[in-house]
Formats: structure tokens, sequence, C-alpha cells
């Protein structure tokens, strides 16, 4: 498995981009699930998997990719991780298509090795929980925006502080097909946001949970949190953990 690089998820798309390093945090307890967990604009995958280490999920198989660096048009073309390009943290980018399957690509490409009896799942801030919720979109499609088949099977998506990309038309691609009307259904979904977020407003995360729902994510959890702007706090950190325990199956000892 390639941890260095991928090409984009996009029909007939050749570029390449380089990620960076990828952490992994073993499992203490019985490997009972994996979740890929992306980091936000500008940093890396080593400060998250500190954090994921800490938490009392020990069933759990923690792999924390480093985003590619590239030029990000909301920060003048300043170069930084990133994983896709972005105009504003709103709805009303253009969305970044290419970088986007790319990445999804890759993610779903850490995921293809993990043994079968295992759940997969995908989560993230900020841009990386809009990676998730990208990816979400992806798996209920069944297929990548480009076209190209989405190759794995998801059991979970937890997203923090994030926004939907091409939330636009993300409504009328999931009529088109009953089967990812299904999937989406099934696909249980935690997304949560403060209500003081400065960077990615909360209007913006209201009304991606919103898209999702009426695009068919059913089995959506919008969780706002009153004076949280855009970082984490252990009390939402203790909500995912019993959210994922909870949708997982997970076990409660070691």
């Amino acid at each position: 498995m390639n941890y260095g690089s991928s090409s984009s998820g996009a029909r007939g798309a050749t570029r390449r981009v380089e990620y960076g390093r990828t952490y992994v945090v073993r499992p203490k307890g019985r490997h009972q699930a994996t979740i890929v967990w992306l980091h936000g604009i500008g940093d890396n995958g080593s400060s998250w998997s500190q954090l994921l280490d800490s938490l009392p999920l020990p069933n759990i198989k923690w792999i924390c990719p480093t985003a590619p660096t590239r030029s990000v048009t909301a920060f003048g073309g300043f170069s930084c991780t990133a994983w896709f390009n972005v105009e504003d943290t709103s709805l009303d980018g253009r969305d970044d298509i290419e970088g986007l399957d790319g990445s999804a690509a890759h993610i779903a490409n850490l995921l293809s090795a993990e043994p079968p009896d295992v759940r997969l799942g995908i989560g993230g801030f900020s841009m990386g929980a809009s990676m998730a919720l990208y990816s979400a979109s992806c798996y209920a499609q069944g297929k990548f925006w480009g076209g190209n088949p989405y190759p794995i099977y998801l059991s979970t998506i937890v997203s923090l502080s994030g926004w939907l990309p091409c939330s636009r038309t993300l409504r009328s691609r999931m009529e088109t097909s009953q089967g990812a009307i299904r999937r989406a259904a099934n696909l249980p979904l935690l997304h949560c946001h403060g209500r003081g977020d400065e960077v990615v407003l909360y209007r913006h995360g209201e009304r991606s949970a919103e898209i999702l729902r009426t695009s068919g994510f059913s089995n959506l959890t919008f969780k706002p949190f009153n004076g949280l702007g855009h970082y984490t706090i252990p009390e939402e950190m203790d909500d995912v953990c019993k959210w994922l325990r909870a949708r997982l199956g997970l076990d409660r000892s070691r």
C-alpha cells in the first residue's frame, strides 16, 4: 500500500500529489474498528494522533495521514497542508473536485487493507471534517464525483467544525439513485459545530447538516455546542466517544 502519494480519483486525472507522514495509533484492545482521522488546514497527522491515543476507545485503530502541501486560494495562494484547495470556508466557494477526489481516494486507499471483520470510518476537524463529509457523499453515490467507483464500505462518519463541499449539487445527484439514498440512510453520521466558531461559521455547519438530511442522510446527529469556537473541548470528545461506542458496538473493556 502506498502511503506517500496518490493520483486523483477524478476520471482522466493524471496529476499526482505527495502526502505527508501517516501516523497510526494501534488499538489497545480487540481491534473492532479503524477510523482515518483528518486534520485541519495547515496542521498534520501528529497532533491529532496524540489526542486520539488518549481517548477511552481501546478497540479503535486510528490512521492519521498528513495532507499534501498545496497553494490555497483562501490564503492568497500561500502554500500549506490542505486536503483540497478552498476559496472560503462556506458553502458558496468553488469546489476543487480534483483535489477532493484525490484526497478521498487516498483516504479510501488507507482503509482498503484493513481486515474484513473490522468496521471502517472517517472523521476529521475543520477541513478534515469537510473531507469526511465529502467521502460520505462519495460512499453513498458509490463513486467519486469524477466518476470512478468508490471502493470501500463505510460504517461511520464524524465531522467536527466542518462544512459540506459540493453542497449545491448533492441532492440532485442523490435523487437519481435509490441505491445512493439507501446507503446514505444507513450511514451513521455525527456532525458537531460550535456556535462561537469564527473560522467556519456556525450557520455553515448547520446548513450543511440540513443539506445532508434532505439529500437522504437521515441517520445524522447534529450536535451544537454553545460558546465553542474553532477548536475541540473535552465535552465534545466525550460525546464523540459515546457516539462511536454506540454506533460501532464497541467493547467497553480492554
